[in-house]
C-alpha cells in the first residue's frame, strides 16, 4: 500500500485550495491514478486500522439494491446515516442503481411507455460469462436524471470489467476521492466485488485500477495524515470467499485473515 501514503504525500507537496460543498475545505489535486494486483494480498490500508466489517456490510447492502438504512434483512455502515432522511432513506443511490436502473419501454398495446429496471449487476455478470472479451461490461452509479432525488451523487461513479487470460480486472472512476477517510473504504470494497466477482465467474482476480478526479485532502485531516505518513506499510492480509454466487453472498461468507494494522486514526465527516 506504499502507493497510498505516496499519494497522500502528493497531494500534501503538490495540492492547492479548494473550497468545497461541505465548507470544510481541501488541499486538492486532479487526476491520480493508483493500481492494486490483488494476488500480491488483498489491499486493505495496513497504516491504520480499516473497518472492514463496515465495508462488508455496505457493499452487501448495495448489492441487495437497498437506499434505506433501517432495511432489516441487511446492515450498512454507519456512515450513510449522516445523509438519510426521517425515514431513513437516501433516495436512488448506489444500489437502486446498480440493481434497478429505471428504463421506459413502448407498450403497443397501450400506446405508452411501461417502467422497467435494468439489473446491471446481474447483467455484468452473464457478460463476464458469456461473452468476457466484451468492451462493455460497465455498472454505472450515475444516473444524471436521478442526481436530484439522490440524498449524495455517487463518489464512485461507475467501474469497468476486463477479462484476460484467466483474470479479471475492474478499473473504478471516482468523481471525488476524500482520501483520508473515504479511499481506503473505497480500495478495500471494489477489491472485494472484484474477489467475488471472479470467485463466481471462475476466473482469478487480478488488478484493480483506482482513477480519481478530485482528489483531495480535507484541512482538518491533515493532521492525522501526517501521523500516518510516519508509519510503514504492513503485509497485506488474504481475502476467503465461500463458493457462492456474489448476490447469494452474507456476511458470514466473507472473512479476512492476517490482517496486520497500525491503531485507528479518527477522521471526522465531511456532511
Amino acid at each position: 500500500m506504499k502507493q497510498y501514503l505516496d499519494l497522500l504525500k502528493h497531494i500534501l507537496d503538490h495540492g492547492e485550495k479548494k473550497e468545497d460543498r461541505t465548507g470544510t475545505g481541501t488541499i486538492s489535486v486532479f487526476g491520480c491514478q493508483m493500481k492494486f494486483d490483488l494476488r500480491e494480498g488483498f489491499p486493505l490500508l495496513t497504516t491504520k486500522k480499516v473497518l472492514f466489517d463496515a465495508v462488508v456490510y455496505e457493499l452487501l447492502w448495495f448489492l441487495r439494491g437497498s437506499t434505506n438504512i433501517n432495511d432489516d434483512l441487511v446492515q450498512h455502515t454507519p456512515i450513510w446515516n449522516a445523509w438519510a432522511n426521517d425515514q431513513g432513506e437516501l433516495g436512488p443511490v448506489y444500489g437502486y442503481q446498480w440493481r434497478k436502473w429505471e428504463k421506459f419501454v413502448w407498450d403497443d398495446q397501450k400506446k405508452s411507455y411501461a417502467k422497467e429496471h435494468v439489473d446491471q449487476i446481474t447483467n455484468a455478470i452473464e457478460t463476464i460469462k458469456k461473452n468476457p472479451n466484451s468492451r462493455r461490461i460497465i455498472v454505472s452509479a450515475w444516473n444524471v436524471a436521478d442526481i436530484e432525488r439522490m440524498a449524495l451523487p455517487p463518489c464512485h461513479a461507475f467501474f469497468h470489467f476486463y477479462v484476460i487470460k484467466g483474470r479479471l480486472d475492474c478499473q473504478l472512476y471516482q468523481r471525488s476521492a476524500d482520501v483520508a477517510l473515504g479511499v481506503p473504504f473505497n480500495i478495500a470494497s471494489y477489491a472485494l466485488l472484484l474477489s467475488m466477482v471472479a470467485k463466481e465467474c471462475h476466473l482469478t482476480p487480478g488488478i484493480l485500477v483506482h482513477t480519481l478526479g478530485d482528489t483531495h485532502i480535507y484541512l482538518n485531516h491533515i493532521d492525522g495524515v501526517k501521523t500516518q505518513l510516519e508509519r510503514k506499510p504492513k503485509p497485506l492480509p488474504t481475502l476467503k470467499l465461500q463458493d457462492k454466487k456474489v448476490l447469494e453472498m452474507t456476511f458470514n461468507d466473507i472473512k479476512i485473515e492476517n490482517y496486520q494494522f497500525d491503531p485507528f486514526i479518527k477522521f471526522p465527516i465531511a456532511v
